[in-house]
């Protein structure tokens, strides 16, 4: 049985041949000119961008990054969106890079660095709208699935054909995934507050909401396990769940289950704990969306009853204590079993604040932000290379780029965030972009070369850099 594994290691030689090209894997790239495709191959292009690349570009005193910034900020707009229009509207399909579908999650967060210039480019604005309304799409399809096809005539992602139940044409894949509907909303929520525009948030995307909210009440599972479940056959145990699918078992405490984490491994415990904190935001997010956009009080009153109940319960069931103080666990079941560790993807404990699930001087907070860049952390590597945090989706010693742009984005001390800077400099394999992991000792040897989401959240990182601290990007 072919597992998803398998299939991005091959993709992953695939890619780097095919897309990358040779000159990106040559040592010294960095002085031989822009990696990005050439102009006129690629999928999008907006002056508002390529405008914002080049004044931040000369701000950059190190020409190594200033050239990862110029190829990774564009890289979801020249490589991964397909534009088009669905009954006369904007219609955008986002890939993740090297696989050919689209995740809820990923297409939000690929997109999110470019909200700022949707205003002062109307096209770019158009794209995203586009995107909108295909997750709106999507959501109507199937709220449980995480991963999408461009049409129902799309070939099926190969490590999915044989899950249990089967998959409706045009779904990916249907790992519930409690994070991929609040992204859902998160997109959209940044689309009108950057915009002001309420055109995508018509009768079809309210319905998608009340999905939504379905969706995530049917989760609470407190009327029995609820219509979810999943079953793959795969060597790989975290690829499928327990107990007929249903997943391990927890107590319903008010928290939303969520039976895959962002990584799409399975959950240990199923009450996610940085999961429910960002569906409260979320649901609060959407309240105020569905209050003032679509004049639904009653909808909007259920959000955020939701909301609060899912903020209570975890305040109550998701903290753990250490000899420093209060916590937050990563995943429990509330039965009193808590587990400490924290994943590279987000939502995690590093990006609670990055997610606006808190505030970043929140004491909670601060300590498990501390507690899971050590060796508390099980997924926290350490080597010659550079130190990180990884997951069980790609194993022990594997750093993601992700988790140290993360804690670059959470950090208010200039030298660490100088340090996740060279950090990330040093470990491009000379391609000069983002990978999804990387030996902790060899940077040579990594995941995915073509990895979209990674990409962008490094071009925001050093556009927040250049609006809040430029005197750093100059002295590197």
């Amino acid at each position: 049985m072919i597992s998803r594994r398998d299939v991005l290691r091959l993709a992953t030689i695939a890619s780097t041949v095919a897309l990358a090209g040779p000159r990106l894997l040559r040592a010294g790239a960095a002085e031989r000119g822009s990696a990005r495709p050439r102009a006129d191959q690629r999928r999008f292009t907006s002056p508002a961008l390529e405008a914002t690349i080049r004044s931040v570009k000369r701000g950059i005193s190190d020409t190594k990054l200033a050239w990862m910034f110029e190829n990774c900020l564009p890289n979801t707009l020249d490589t991964t969106v397909q534009p088009s229009l669905v009954d006369g509207k904007p219609d955008t399909f986002v890939v993740t890079g090297d696989i050919d579908a689209m995740w809820l999650r990923d297409s939000c967060c690929q997109l999110w660095p470019y909200l700022s210039l949707a205003r002062a480019d109307p096209a770019l604005a158009q794209l995203i709208q586009g995107a909108i309304r295909r997750q709106t799409r999507c959501v109507l399809l199937d709220p449980y699935a995480n991963a999408f096809l461009r049409d129902t005539s799309s070939p099926p992602l190969p490590w999915s054909v044989n899950d249990r139940p089967a998959l409706q044409a045009g779904v990916g894949e249907r790992k519930w995934e409690l994070d991929s509907l609040c992204y859902v909303i998160r997109l959209g929520y940044g689309y009108w507050q950057a915009t002001g525009d309420t055109s995508p948030f018509d009768s079809q995307w309210l319905a998608a909401m009340h999905s939504v909210l379905r969706t995530l009440r049917e989760q609470q599972r407190q009327h029995g396990p609820g219509p979810y479940h999943f079953q793959r056959r795969s060597e790989v145990p975290s690829e499928t769940l327990a107990l007929a699918g249903y997943g391990n078992p927890a107590r319903s405490v008010g928290m939303i289950y969520s039976m895959f984490r962002p990584s799409d491994d399975a959950c240990i415990y199923p009450l996610s704990v940085p999961s429910n904190l960002f569906a409260a935001t979320s649901l609060r997010q959407l309240a105020r969306m569905v209050g003032d956009i679509s004049h639904d009080a009653t909808l909007a009153n259920q959000c955020q009853t939701l909301a609060s109940e899912v903020a209570q319960a975890t305040h109550q069931y998701g903290q753990l204590t250490t000899p420093a103080g209060l916590v937050w666990a990563y995943e429990v079941d509330g039965y009193g079993n808590q587990l400490f560790m924290d994943d590279a993807n987000a939502p995690g404990l590093l990006s609670l604040a990055y997610l606006g699930c808190c505030e970043l001087n929140d004491p909670i907070y601060q300590r498990s932000r501390a507690r899971v860049n050590s060796q508390a952390n099980p997924y926290f590597f350490t080597g010659r290379a550079a130190q990180g945090i990884g997951g069980p989706h790609e194993g022990l010693r594997m750093i993601w780029p992700m988790s140290i742009i993360m804690r670059a984005l959470t950090s208010t001390r200039d030298a660490e965030i100088r340090q996740c800077l060279l950090w990330l400099r040093d470990t491009d394999a000379g391609t000069g972009f983002m990978h999804e992991s990387f030996d902790q000792d060899d940077p040579s040897h990594y995941t995915r070369p073509w990895f979209a989401w990674a990409n962008s959240l490094f071009g925001e990182l050093i556009l927040k850099l250049a609006r809040e601290r430029p005197r750093l990007l100059a002295s590197l």
